[in-house]
């Protein structure tokens, strides 16, 4: 049986648990790990991921950790082309969207959120927020003029994991407290992802 660690309120544990609900899988999730009653850095759980972060994952093949990955592997696992292509090209263009997903947006997101999302208070820096959320805004940008020319998905024209990885940065974008352009080809794609996938399952209000 599939174990899937993590707190759901993790956007990344988020991932993995739409990606499982998406191919249909059976699994047992774990939420107290990365919270205070089974903490990440306990020895139990770096026992699993030595870099202390949820979301984990263990099943017959093994451990896995680093959410992106473990996507891809239960989709490959799982023979869902639709998710993961075989075809080199297409696939390549999948895995290009969620590497851009993990490093190009995340970064564009990391201080403001915890700004002003998460309301840390060692992120206070006036400067930081404004540069951040104008930085979140352009990346964002780039992601609806790539929408507009699929007039679908991220990837093209069907769902893929790209849309998982990526549409719960975009549900986090829109659920943010702040000055955001109005992205027309974002918005119908969350309208689409919302009637057409388990979207709305992981992309609630209260947890952004």
């Amino acid at each position: 049986m599939l174990r899937i660690l993590g707190r759901p309120t993790s956007i990344n544990v988020r991932k993995v648990l739409w990606t499982a609900a998406e191919i249909g899988l059976e699994f047992v999730h774990e939420p107290q790990w990365a919270t205070p009653a089974a903490p990440a850095a306990s020895p139990a759980f770096r026992r699993l991921n030595p870099n202390g972060l949820v979301p984990v994952i263990e099943d017959e093949a093994g451990v896995l950790w680093e959410s992106n990955t473990i996507c891809r592997y239960l989709a490959r696992r799982h023979g869902r082309g639709d998710l993961l292509p075989d075809e080199p090209a297409a696939q390549a263009r999948v895995e290009m969207w969620m590497d851009w997903q993990a490093t190009e947006l995340n970064g564009a997101w990391r201080y403001v959120f915890m700004a002003l999302g998460r309301r840390d208070p060692a992120y206070a820096d006036t400067d930081e927020i404004v540069a951040g959320a104008r930085r979140w805004n352009e990346v964002m940008s780039l992601l609806d003029a790539q929408l507009a020319e699929t007039g679908a998905f991220v990837a093209g024209a069907s769902f893929t994991l790209a849309d998982i990885v990526v549409g719960l940065s975009v549900h986090r974008w829109r659920a943010t407290p702040m000055e955001r352009p109005q992205l027309s080809a974002v918005e119908a794609y969350v309208a689409r992802l919302a009637a057409e996938t388990r979207f709305s399952d992981f992309a609630r209000p209260e947890t952004p």
